[in-house]
């Protein structure tokens, strides 16, 4: 067995069997490499990926078909499956969220397609001149909004791994007019920037959906400077989520099994190395979770 555990971890298998972060964990002493397992939970991240991307695909279209028939661009929530209004009947998640002085540079469209449960750049005290990146920007209102706080010397970048998301948001920054924008296709948990290169990671009801949570928020903290900051509206469950409810498969693309809880997501920011962690729940999305307004800072050199 110490043969094959030998032979398993040497460095060509932990390429071709363990996710690089994960090597530790699959490829530690006790239990041997473990890279069946390792296998296994990449494939089912990979399955939960694709699941999320076929609906946000969805959602787009839907809107994409909308424009054409002349109706209105708004496609509700991202977190299909899940009521837009709590028991008493107040709002929970889209575009409903955001007051009119919070959409400046952001087309009707673009906002009426948010996806989100919050309100990101509310948060994240943009700056002129500044760069900030969009986790998940889906049909690009945060980018649009973040272009205008930043100034034409600074710079809005999404990050999308939706084809036909990427389309909708870049029609919406011509329709904006907007110049300093960008959008690239790729995953959040890999994402195609080089360290130390953005000022502020912000991110609307995302981070819940991805099957690597701790690898998302540890590429936040590489891509930014020092000193930089997250600043991030995301879905938290409660403690005590009964497992029904984690096991549902409708509900992960529904933002609500796939939640952290308040202290899962602490320890995540605090493990990738940011500092001056502030969650602070905004509303009720759901009977076991709750909106949350995520801050943390990157310390400096």
């Amino acid at each position: 067995m110490a043969e094959l555990d030998a032979a398993c971890c040497a460095a060509e298998a932990q390429q071709a069997c363990c996710e690089p972060h994960r090597k530790a964990d699959c490829c530690g002493s006790g239990d041997g490499c473990r890279c069946a397992a390792a296998g296994e939970q990449v494939a089912e991240a990979e399955r939960l990926r694709e699941r999320v991307r076929e609906r946000y695909a969805g959602a787009a279209d839907a809107v994409s078909r909308s424009r054409g028939s002349g109706g209105a661009a708004g496609t509700g929530s991202a977190c299909r499956g899940v009521a837009l209004t709590d028991e008493r009947g107040e709002p929970v998640f889209g575009a409903v969220l955001y007051s009119g002085d919070q959409t400046g540079g952001a087309t009707d469209d673009a906002v009426a397609a948010s996806l989100g449960c919050g309100v990101p750049t509310a948060a994240a005290d943009l700056q002129e001149g500044e760069t900030v990146l969009d986790l998940g920007s889906g049909a690009g209102a945060d980018v649009l909004i973040s272009a205008r706080r930043v100034g034409p010397g600074g710079r809005a970048i999404g990050l999308d791994m939706t084809d036909e998301m990427l389309a909708l948001a870049r029609d919406n920054a011509i329709q904006a007019g907007a110049r300093n924008v960008e959008f690239l296709k790729g995953h959040i948990e890999e994402v195609p920037l080089g360290d130390a290169t953005v000022d502020v990671v912000i991110s609307n009801c995302v981070i819940n959906l991805s099957g690597d949570k701790a690898r998302v928020i540890s590429e936040a903290a590489r891509v930014l400077k020092p000193g930089g900051r997250l600043a991030v509206s995301d879905v938290i469950a409660d403690p005590d989520m009964d497992e029904q409810t984690r096991a549902d498969m409708a509900a992960w693309t529904g933002c609500i099994a796939g939640a952290l809880t308040r202290e899962e997501f602490g320890a995540a920011l605090a493990e990738a190395g940011l500092t001056d962690i502030e969650i602070r729940e905004t509303h009720r999305v759901h009977q076991q979770a709750s909106s949350a307004i995520i801050r943390a800072r990157k310390p400096e050199r």
